[in-house]
């Protein structure tokens, strides 16, 4: 009996001691997390079948869908969403991927762009990282403002509509007192010229306000100090310059133009002729035949009542007609000297213009 109870008590001991050491080894192997590599263990057995699944996309579909993962979101509310949205098939699977490969305790709250194309594992690798969250947006010089808003409406990465652009940038809208006052721009006046046209990557999370505010604080870097200060020295306001501006960016075709008809538009306002320039009439007209550009007629020369058509009055507009770019304001302040009173389209159809001293000169450049 002795017997026996001694070995029960050395198989005992031995069975403990096999225990802590197997016990003892799991805590090495898994870095001090002996139950977390158990149960990833158990997960990657049950996914060892599905690769195939967590490698497959919804669908071919890139369309961006805009995906908002709110502070303390778990694992699997941010599966379920997925799923609500057909980005992913099985919110189970979400979740066990990601605690599979550490990806749990990475998922970041912000804004993302995902798309159906992606495969979950794509997926669950984008919410890792809400700081790549951008998306490009670009704005073409010579746009009015609602073209831009248009752009907007037409962009799925923005999570307002262009009516919420305009509200803040349109006439009367939520205009920076101090930019404002630093422009020269108008009491209730839009921000129609100082959009600065350029491509930008805007981040997931931008507002309306904050597009405003990165489009005029463009405005005001690519500007500079000194073009203001030249341009106060010919007696132009900043506001007076983009105002010319924006009619040169509409006429001219091609940019190394601009500061010579800038120059036509410089002499006129010297000896107070009309400006006569069509893109003043067209923007009086305002949209019409599916364009805020549409084609005129002679006939609308007189016939557009508005106070911008530079046909029936004289000086400049009352603000600008669209958004220029940097070589029309510089066209402006910088004009190419000549005693050249007319220009218009050249016979040879490439988008330059005859420039002539006197009316009857400018009829005879006509074709």
């Amino acid at each position: 009996m002795r017997t026996l109870i001694r070995l029960i008590v050395l198989l005992t001991a031995a069975l403990v001691m096999l225990a802590v050491a197997c016990v003892g080894t799991l805590f090495l192997i898994s870095g001090g997390r002996p139950v977390d590599y158990v149960q990833k263990a158990i997960i990657r057995l049950s996914l060892s079948s599905r690769t195939d699944d967590f490698n497959a996309a919804v669908s071919s579909d890139t369309t961006p869908i805009r995906f908002v993962v709110d502070s303390g979101d778990t694992p699997t509310v941010i599966a379920q969403r997925l799923v609500n949205l057909k980005l992913i098939n099985d919110a189970e699977l979400f979740v066990d991927y990601v605690r599979l490969n550490d990806l749990d305790r990475q998922l970041e709250a912000g804004t993302f762009f995902l798309s159906q194309s992606q495969t979950l594992a794509e997926i669950a690798v984008s919410l890792t990282d809400s700081r790549s969250s951008q998306f490009p947006f670009r704005i073409l010089e010579g746009w009015r403002i609602e073209e831009v808003a248009n752009a907007i409406d037409n962009n799925p990465y923005f999570g307002f509509s262009g009516g919420d652009f305009l509200a803040v940038v349109g006439p009367g809208g939520q205009i920076d007192p101090a930019f404002a006052s630093g422009v020269g721009l108008p009491p209730g006046a839009s921000l129609e010229g100082f959009l600065f046209p350029d491509t930008y990557q805007l981040p997931a999370v931008v507002t309306p306000i904050m597009l405003r505010d990165i489009l005029t604080q463009t405005f005001l870097e690519r500007v500079g100090s000194q073009l203001p200060q030249d341009a106060a020295l010919q007696n132009l306001s900043l506001f007076q310059v983009v105002t010319l501006a924006s009619i040169v960016q509409r006429e001219a075709v091609h940019a190394d133009e601009q500061p010579m008809i800038a120059g036509v538009y410089r002499n006129r306002l010297v000896i107070n002729m009309r400006l006569e320039a069509d893109p003043t009439v067209q923007y009086g007209i305002g949209f019409a035949n599916g364009s805020w550009w549409p084609p005129i007629t002679r006939a609308d020369y007189t016939n557009a009542i508005s106070p911008y058509n530079t046909y029936l009055n004289i000086g400049l507009p009352p603000g600008p007609i669209a958004n220029p770019g940097l070589s029309a304001i510089q066209a402006v302040v910088y004009p190419a000297p000549s005693d050249f009173y007319f220009f218009r389209a050249d016979c040879r159809s490439d988008g330059y213009h005859d420039f002539a001293r006197t009316f009857d000169e400018h009829l005879a450049n006509g074709c």
